[in-house]
């Protein structure tokens, strides 16, 4: 069987979804574990990363509710684009306030979000930014935690385009 319409025949199914959601769960609790547990300071641009990877998590629960539904599905997939495409944006600006810190290439000092929608006001331990754009504070494999959100938000954007491509095939069986 064509892995085409395999995968086109899971992203009907709620598990293809729920497991979307259990990997942005993942990686949103990565982030709690280390500004609470391990005390790194999240900056502005963490932040922006996070509601990205919660845009991915709009979208998969958008896919969740009905994935046979195209006009559900497709709005699914239109989000965790979006948001995957967003977020490696951030994550790309990110590692270039890393690799060429200067006076002149900073982040803003505070989150800015809409007036009718304050984040960092109404859940400050999840959305209030307090860190450095440009400090280096934790590194796994030589790679810095956006550059880790490089890879990620990659990898969602190329299993997006393999599910998009599969959503042209004309029969599921």
């Amino acid at each position: 069987m064509n892995a085409l319409l395999l995968l086109k025949r899971f992203s009907h199914n709620r598990l293809s979804w729920a497991l979307l959601l259990i990997f942005v769960l993942f990686f949103e609790l990565c982030a709690l574990y280390f500004q609470h547990v391990m005390l790194l300071a999240p900056c502005v641009m963490c932040i922006y990363e996070r509601i990205a990877m919660l845009g991915i998590g709009i979208g998969a629960f958008i896919g969740f509710m009905n994935p046979k539904h195209p006009v559900l599905r497709w709005l699914g997939l239109i989000t965790w684009g979006g948001s995957a495409y967003q977020g490696l944006t951030l994550a790309l600006q990110h590692v270039d306030y890393q690799l060429n810190p200067s006076p002149f290439n900073t982040c803003d000092l505070f989150v800015t979000f809409p007036d009718w929608a304050p984040l960092n006001q109404w859940v400050p331990w999840l959305f209030e930014a307090y860190g450095d754009c440009s400090d280096i504070s934790w590194q796994f494999l030589t790679l810095t935690m956006p550059q880790w959100l490089v890879a990620i938000f990659t990898g969602n954007l190329i299993v997006l385009g393999a599910v998009v491509v599969a959503q042209c095939i004309k029969r599921v069986e």
